[in-house]
């Protein structure tokens, strides 16, 4: 079983920064796509950010030039540099990976960013 571990979520003022982490363990999977989601109260679940095996990124419009993600060289830890926050990037981030050859999809328990003075 594949468990991803999120930290670095927290209370930050609006134009601050934070760098999410996703740890992957368990057992060996090749990942297809990893990602960051997020969901803030009364919304739907949403793509924040996205790396494909091939290194393709993807951000969503309302991110773009602020967000980053990024794997470290053993591709076991996804990040999410965030900066220039908004009050609206306020939600819980979770972390998604998608097994190439398995199609399993795994969650993150989710991690709290609030951007608020």
């Amino acid at each position: 079983q594949v468990h991803l571990v999120e930290s670095g979520g927290g209370l930050v003022q609006p134009g601050g920064s934070l760098r999410l982490s996703c740890a992957a363990s368990g057992i060996r999977v090749r990942f297809n796509f990893m990602g960051w989601y997020r969901q803030a109260p009364g919304k739907q679940r949403e793509l924040v950010a996205g790396v494909t095996s091939g290194g393709d990124t993807n951000y969503r419009d309302s991110v773009k030039g602020r967000f980053t993600i990024s794997r470290d060289n053993d591709k076991n830890t996804l990040y999410l540099q965030m900066n220039s926050l908004k009050p609206e990037d306020t939600a819980v981030y979770y972390c998604n990976a998608q097994g190439r050859y398995s199609g399993n999809s795994y969650w993150g328990q989710g991690t709290q960013v609030t951007v608020s003075s």
